[in-house]
Protein backbone atom coordinates (compact mmCIF):
# COMPACT_ATOMS: atom_id res chain seq x y z
CA UNK A 1 0.00 0.00 0.00
CA UNK A 2 2.21 2.91 0.73
CA UNK A 3 1.58 6.87 0.14
CA UNK A 4 -1.18 6.22 -2.79
CA UNK A 5 -2.99 5.01 -0.67
CA UNK A 6 -2.40 7.45 2.27
CA UNK A 7 -3.56 10.12 -0.14
CA UNK A 8 -6.30 8.55 -1.58
CA UNK A 9 -7.79 8.31 2.28
CA UNK A 10 -6.46 11.45 3.59
CA UNK A 11 -8.83 13.20 0.16
CA UNK A 12 -11.55 10.69 1.18
CA UNK A 13 -11.50 11.73 4.97
CA UNK A 14 -11.48 15.63 4.63
CA UNK A 15 -13.93 16.52 2.59
CA UNK A 16 -17.06 18.66 4.24
CA UNK A 17 -18.59 21.65 4.51
CA UNK A 18 -15.97 22.10 7.48
CA UNK A 19 -13.24 22.71 5.05
CA UNK A 20 -12.78 26.13 2.90
CA UNK A 21 -10.68 26.24 -0.51
CA UNK A 22 -8.29 28.74 -0.56
CA UNK A 23 -9.17 31.46 -3.66
CA UNK A 24 -6.51 32.74 -6.05
CA UNK A 25 -8.02 36.49 -5.40
CA UNK A 26 -7.61 35.96 -0.98
CA UNK A 27 -3.90 34.94 -1.74
CA UNK A 28 -3.07 38.22 -4.17
CA UNK A 29 -3.94 40.10 -0.98
CA UNK A 30 -1.60 38.75 1.30
CA UNK A 31 2.13 40.10 1.79
CA UNK A 32 3.36 38.61 4.71
CA UNK A 33 2.37 35.06 6.23
CA UNK A 34 3.69 33.43 9.41
CA UNK A 35 3.64 29.70 9.56
CA UNK A 36 3.01 28.16 13.11
CA UNK A 37 2.62 24.52 13.73
CA UNK A 38 1.36 23.28 17.00
CA UNK A 39 -0.07 19.99 19.09
CA UNK A 40 -2.95 20.32 21.39
CA UNK A 41 -1.69 19.70 25.25
CA UNK A 42 -3.96 16.21 24.84
CA UNK A 43 -2.90 15.24 21.91
CA UNK A 44 -0.94 12.28 22.65
CA UNK A 45 0.99 10.32 21.68
CA UNK A 46 -2.07 7.93 22.38
CA UNK A 47 -2.37 3.57 23.24
CA UNK A 48 -5.55 2.88 22.53
CA UNK A 49 -4.61 -1.03 21.77
CA UNK A 50 -5.11 -3.39 24.47
CA UNK A 51 -7.84 -1.65 26.47
CA UNK A 52 -9.84 -1.40 22.81
CA UNK A 53 -9.52 -4.31 21.38
CA UNK A 54 -9.63 -7.67 23.47
CA UNK A 55 -7.87 -9.80 20.53
CA UNK A 56 -4.73 -9.25 22.78
CA UNK A 57 -6.00 -10.67 26.07
CA UNK A 58 -4.27 -14.30 25.38
CA UNK A 59 -1.06 -12.74 24.53
CA UNK A 60 -0.76 -10.19 27.68
CA UNK A 61 -1.03 -13.18 30.12
CA UNK A 62 -1.37 -11.71 33.63
CA UNK A 63 -0.79 -7.97 32.17
CA UNK A 64 -3.49 -5.82 32.38
CA UNK A 65 -4.60 -4.09 29.49
CA UNK A 66 -4.29 -0.63 30.85
CA UNK A 67 -1.15 -1.29 31.89
CA UNK A 68 0.15 -2.73 28.50
CA UNK A 69 -1.18 0.45 26.94
CA UNK A 70 0.62 2.53 29.01
CA UNK A 71 3.97 0.97 28.61
CA UNK A 72 3.16 1.35 24.78
CA UNK A 73 2.46 4.79 25.23
CA UNK A 74 5.48 5.41 26.95
CA UNK A 75 7.46 4.06 24.11
CA UNK A 76 5.23 5.70 21.64
CA UNK A 77 6.39 9.25 23.20
CA UNK A 78 10.11 7.73 22.88
CA UNK A 79 9.31 7.54 18.96
CA UNK A 80 9.31 10.59 18.45
CA UNK A 81 9.32 14.16 20.06
CA UNK A 82 6.26 16.49 19.80
CA UNK A 83 8.76 19.05 18.34
CA UNK A 84 9.79 17.08 15.50
CA UNK A 85 5.61 15.84 15.24
CA UNK A 86 4.86 19.43 14.59
CA UNK A 87 7.94 21.09 13.03
CA UNK A 88 7.77 18.07 10.41
CA UNK A 89 4.53 19.49 8.84
CA UNK A 90 4.90 23.31 8.56
CA UNK A 91 8.43 22.48 6.92
CA UNK A 92 7.15 20.04 4.74
CA UNK A 93 4.60 21.74 3.43
CA UNK A 94 6.44 25.20 3.24
CA UNK A 95 9.23 23.38 1.58
CA UNK A 96 6.60 22.44 -1.16
CA UNK A 97 5.10 25.53 -2.13
CA UNK A 98 6.29 27.41 -5.34
CA UNK A 99 9.23 30.33 -5.31
CA UNK A 100 7.10 33.26 -5.14
CA UNK A 101 4.82 35.83 -3.09
CA UNK A 102 3.72 35.41 -0.82
CA UNK A 103 5.88 32.16 0.13
CA UNK A 104 9.05 34.02 -0.23
CA UNK A 105 7.98 37.19 2.14
CA UNK A 106 7.17 34.59 5.04
CA UNK A 107 8.37 34.97 7.94
CA UNK A 108 11.69 33.14 9.18
CA UNK A 109 10.29 30.29 11.92
CA UNK A 110 13.05 31.28 14.15
CA UNK A 111 11.46 35.20 14.54
CA UNK A 112 8.13 33.64 14.75
CA UNK A 113 8.92 31.45 17.56
CA UNK A 114 10.96 33.84 19.49
CA UNK A 115 7.92 36.69 19.45
CA UNK A 116 5.34 34.08 20.23
CA UNK A 117 8.35 32.79 23.48
CA UNK A 118 8.18 29.09 22.01
CA UNK A 119 11.68 29.22 20.78
CA UNK A 120 11.36 26.01 18.82
CA UNK A 121 12.81 24.18 22.00
CA UNK A 122 11.55 20.46 22.48
CA UNK A 123 7.90 21.20 23.25
CA UNK A 124 5.98 23.29 21.42
CA UNK A 125 2.75 25.29 23.09
CA UNK A 126 -0.08 23.18 23.59
CA UNK A 127 -2.89 26.67 23.73
CA UNK A 128 -3.04 29.13 20.97
CA UNK A 129 -0.50 31.87 21.34
CA UNK A 130 -1.66 35.17 20.95
CA UNK A 131 -0.76 36.38 17.12
CA UNK A 132 -1.29 39.42 17.40
CA UNK A 133 1.87 39.74 18.39
CA UNK A 134 3.66 38.97 14.96
CA UNK A 135 2.10 42.20 13.58
CA UNK A 136 5.30 43.54 15.09
CA UNK A 137 7.28 41.54 12.57
CA UNK A 138 4.90 42.87 9.90
CA UNK A 139 2.95 39.67 9.63
CA UNK A 140 -0.55 39.94 8.03
CA UNK A 141 -1.91 36.35 8.05
CA UNK A 142 -0.67 32.78 9.60
CA UNK A 143 -0.65 29.64 7.97
CA UNK A 144 -1.65 27.54 11.17
CA UNK A 145 -0.97 23.72 11.43
CA UNK A 146 -2.89 22.09 14.62
CA UNK A 147 -2.88 18.44 15.83
CA UNK A 148 -5.58 17.29 17.57
CA UNK A 149 -5.05 13.85 18.50
CA UNK A 150 -2.50 10.55 17.53
CA UNK A 151 -1.27 7.57 18.30
CA UNK A 152 -2.20 3.87 17.71
CA UNK A 153 -5.19 1.98 17.84
CA UNK A 154 -6.59 -1.66 17.03
CA UNK A 155 -9.53 -2.77 15.87
CA UNK A 156 -10.08 -6.89 15.81
CA UNK A 157 -6.35 -7.91 16.17
CA UNK A 158 -5.50 -5.10 13.23
CA UNK A 159 -3.41 -2.54 15.13
CA UNK A 160 -2.03 1.17 13.18
CA UNK A 161 -1.29 4.95 14.08
CA UNK A 162 -4.11 7.57 13.35
CA UNK A 163 -3.80 10.96 13.43
CA UNK A 164 -6.20 13.93 13.58
CA UNK A 165 -6.43 17.92 13.32
CA UNK A 166 -6.58 20.90 10.76
CA UNK A 167 -4.85 23.37 8.92
CA UNK A 168 -6.20 26.52 8.51
CA UNK A 169 -5.06 30.20 6.52
CA UNK A 170 -6.55 33.23 7.98
CA UNK A 171 -5.66 37.35 8.59
CA UNK A 172 -4.63 38.74 12.02
CA UNK A 173 -6.95 41.71 11.64
CA UNK A 174 -10.40 40.35 12.49
CA UNK A 175 -9.01 36.65 11.76
CA UNK A 176 -11.22 36.07 8.82
CA UNK A 177 -10.19 32.55 7.30
CA UNK A 178 -9.61 32.12 3.92
CA UNK A 179 -8.90 28.53 3.89
CA UNK A 180 -9.25 25.19 6.15
CA UNK A 181 -8.75 21.85 5.93
CA UNK A 182 -9.59 19.23 8.32
CA UNK A 183 -7.13 15.85 8.07
CA UNK A 184 -7.85 12.48 9.60
CA UNK A 185 -5.92 9.83 8.56
CA UNK A 186 -6.38 6.28 9.96
CA UNK A 187 -4.64 3.51 9.12
CA UNK A 188 -6.69 0.36 10.74
CA UNK A 189 -10.10 1.98 8.85
CA UNK A 190 -7.36 1.97 5.68
CA UNK A 191 -6.62 -1.71 5.87
CA UNK A 192 -3.55 -1.24 6.03
CA UNK A 193 -0.65 -3.46 7.22
CA UNK A 194 -1.13 -4.40 10.52
CA UNK A 195 1.50 -2.75 12.95
CA UNK A 196 2.31 -5.23 15.76
CA UNK A 197 2.16 -3.06 19.04
CA UNK A 198 4.67 -5.81 20.42
CA UNK A 199 7.00 -5.13 17.81
CA UNK A 200 6.43 -1.22 18.37
CA UNK A 201 7.14 -1.86 21.92
CA UNK A 202 10.60 -3.43 21.01
CA UNK A 203 11.29 -1.40 18.54
CA UNK A 204 9.48 2.31 18.41
CA UNK A 205 10.80 3.08 15.30
CA UNK A 206 8.18 1.50 13.46
CA UNK A 207 5.77 3.65 14.90
CA UNK A 208 8.10 6.76 13.80
CA UNK A 209 8.24 4.99 10.45
CA UNK A 210 4.20 5.03 9.89
CA UNK A 211 3.72 8.55 11.54
CA UNK A 212 5.97 10.12 9.72
CA UNK A 213 5.12 9.06 6.34
CA UNK A 214 1.24 9.94 7.36
CA UNK A 215 2.87 13.44 8.18
CA UNK A 216 4.74 13.86 4.87
CA UNK A 217 0.77 12.80 2.63
CA UNK A 218 -0.66 15.16 4.87
CA UNK A 219 1.68 17.96 4.04
CA UNK A 220 1.83 17.47 0.09
CA UNK A 221 -2.48 17.79 0.53
CA UNK A 222 -1.44 21.16 1.75
CA UNK A 223 0.96 21.86 -0.30
CA UNK A 224 -0.93 21.35 -3.01
CA UNK A 225 -4.17 23.29 -1.46
CA UNK A 226 -1.96 26.69 -0.99
CA UNK A 227 -1.60 26.74 -4.94
CA UNK A 228 -5.25 27.76 -5.75
CA UNK A 229 -5.58 26.58 -9.58
CA UNK A 230 -7.36 29.78 -10.31
CA UNK A 231 -4.48 32.29 -8.58
CA UNK A 232 -1.85 33.87 -11.72
CA UNK A 233 1.78 32.86 -11.38
CA UNK A 234 2.96 35.07 -8.39
CA UNK A 235 5.78 37.94 -8.51
CA UNK A 236 9.32 35.99 -8.84
CA UNK A 237 11.55 35.61 -5.44
CA UNK A 238 14.48 38.55 -4.85
CA UNK A 239 17.63 37.56 -6.77
CA UNK A 240 18.77 37.58 -2.58
CA UNK A 241 16.74 36.03 0.05
CA UNK A 242 16.25 38.61 2.60
CA UNK A 243 16.87 38.10 6.25
CA UNK A 244 13.44 37.09 6.72
CA UNK A 245 12.50 34.55 4.15
CA UNK A 246 12.38 30.90 5.40
CA UNK A 247 12.59 29.51 2.29
CA UNK A 248 16.23 28.89 3.18
CA UNK A 249 15.50 27.14 6.62
CA UNK A 250 12.93 24.05 4.96
CA UNK A 251 15.11 21.68 6.50
CA UNK A 252 14.01 18.36 8.07
CA UNK A 253 15.03 17.76 11.61
CA UNK A 254 17.56 15.06 12.12
CA UNK A 255 16.30 11.65 13.26
CA UNK A 256 16.68 11.60 16.88
CA UNK A 257 19.04 8.86 17.82
CA UNK A 258 17.13 4.96 18.66
CA UNK A 259 18.06 3.47 22.21
CA UNK A 260 18.96 0.23 22.50
CA UNK A 261 16.10 -2.10 23.37
CA UNK A 262 16.34 -5.53 25.57
CA UNK A 263 15.67 -8.52 24.59
CA UNK A 264 11.69 -9.52 25.75
CA UNK A 265 10.21 -12.75 26.00
CA UNK A 266 7.14 -13.30 23.23
CA UNK A 267 3.98 -10.73 24.06
CA UNK A 268 6.33 -8.79 26.70
CA UNK A 269 6.28 -5.42 26.66
CA UNK A 270 8.90 -3.48 28.11
CA UNK A 271 8.58 -0.90 31.14
CA UNK A 272 8.90 2.45 30.04
CA UNK A 273 12.39 4.43 30.00
CA UNK A 274 12.33 6.39 33.59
Amino acid sequence: MGRISFLALLVLLTGGCASQRLAGSDLDRISRPAFISRIEIEAGPHSLVFQKDSAYKGKLKKLEPKEADRRLQAKLTGAVSRFEVSERLRVNTFRQLPEERPWVDALAPARVATMLESFLVEEVPANAPDYDLLTRLGADSVVEFVIQDYGMRSDQGRAGAYMRGYARMFKINGRAEIWRRPFEVDRVSEGAEHLDPFKVGKDPSLFRQELTGMLDVVAAQFAEELRPPDRKPGAPPPEVAGPDSTHTTGRELPAPPKPAEPDLAPGELPDPDP
